[in-house]
């Protein structure tokens, strides 16, 4: 797998009271790792950074991605998202290209009383997993805590 096929983007976020509070974060092919945290509560400010990681953490999630078998699964019947807010994540994985769209998961009952319960419980999962990665390496990086 050379390094032109691979990215991974995840968003989550809402327009609510705060107005438009998000996380973001891509991994590209080149191994640039961005990441954005917006949160207007309290007046805090958006942090954004940017670090390049290497081929052997690029390996470790492309292992985590295919791993999972997300790009088995099919959104068609997630809940659409809805002003609770939304999640995205968006994988290029080889010759394979998906793009999965949900409303923000609160709990896991959310999940086994969806249409597709096991689909559903893959993308939580994984997305916990990328959440659990970006937001080590970030703090090891900066040393700072992104939440």
């Amino acid at each position: 797998m050379g390094l032109g096929d691979f990215y991974v983007r995840y968003y989550v976020g809402h327009r609510g009271r705060y107005g438009h509070e998000f996380l973001e974060f891509e991994f590209r092919p080149d191994g640039l790792l961005r990441y954005a945290n917006n949160s207007n509560y309290k007046n805090e400010n958006m942090i954004r950074k940017e670090v390049y990681v290497n081929k052997c953490v690029l390996a470790e999630l492309k292992r985590i991605i295919g791993h999972c078998e997300i790009m088995k699964e099919d959104d068609k019947l997630w809940p659409e998202p809805d002003r609770v807010g939304r999640q995205e994540l968006e994988i290029v994985l080889g010759n394979e290209h998906i793009s999965f769209t949900t409303t923000k998961i609160g709990s896991l009952i959310e999940i086994q009383d969806s249409e597709d319960p096991d689909g559903l419980r893959v993308f939580y999962y994984l997305v916990q997993d990328l959440k659990s990665l970006v937001f080590s390496l970030i703090s090891l990086h900066f040393k700072i805590k992104p939440i």
